[in-house]
């Protein structure tokens, strides 16, 4: 087979690995540019040695690479920044008496807070957020 239609099927196997999840169609893909790249060079074989070391490529590449590349994906996944809040110290800008909602300044942006303590939080208090309800955040004296 010629070395241009390899190419092309790696582009495309590569093109509908981007629309896909699950890293299955990537291998394929790469491993049909390789063979395409070594019929391009003269080294290729014939067709039945092509499809051979395609299938052998695809493969061994799918069962090696595949579980660590996808694991490497999942832990790369993003955080939400809000969810990083708790443990965090936070300074009400105004007084809140116990389960009082106000506004508390927080990595220098003001946030909603729910006063969780038993004592009212005065002004400027050092407090710590040890809940996060959606954007509220719970805090409580130090």
């Amino acid at each position: 087979m010629p070395w241009w239609i390899w190419i092309l099927i790696g582009l495309v196997l590569l093109g509908v690995e981007m629309v896909t999840p699950g890293f299955f169609l990537f291998f394929f893909g790469v491993a049909a540019l390789v063979i395409g790249a070594m019929v391009a060079f003269g080294v290729g074989g014939p067709e039945w040695a092509q499809w051979l070391l395609f299938s052998a490529i695809s493969l061994v590449s799918l069962l090696v690479f595949r579980g660590p590349l996808v694991a490497w994906m999942r832990s790369q996944e993003l955080v939400s920044p809000v969810d990083t809040l708790q443990g965090e110290v936070a300074t009400p800008l105004e007084d809140l008496s116990p389960g009082a909602v106000g506004k508390a300044e927080l990595r220098g942006t003001a946030w909603t807070v729910q006063n969780g303590d038993k004592g009212t939080l005065t002004k400027g208090q050092r407090c710590r957020v040890y809940r996060v309800e959606g954007l509220t955040l719970w805090i409580q004296a130090e």
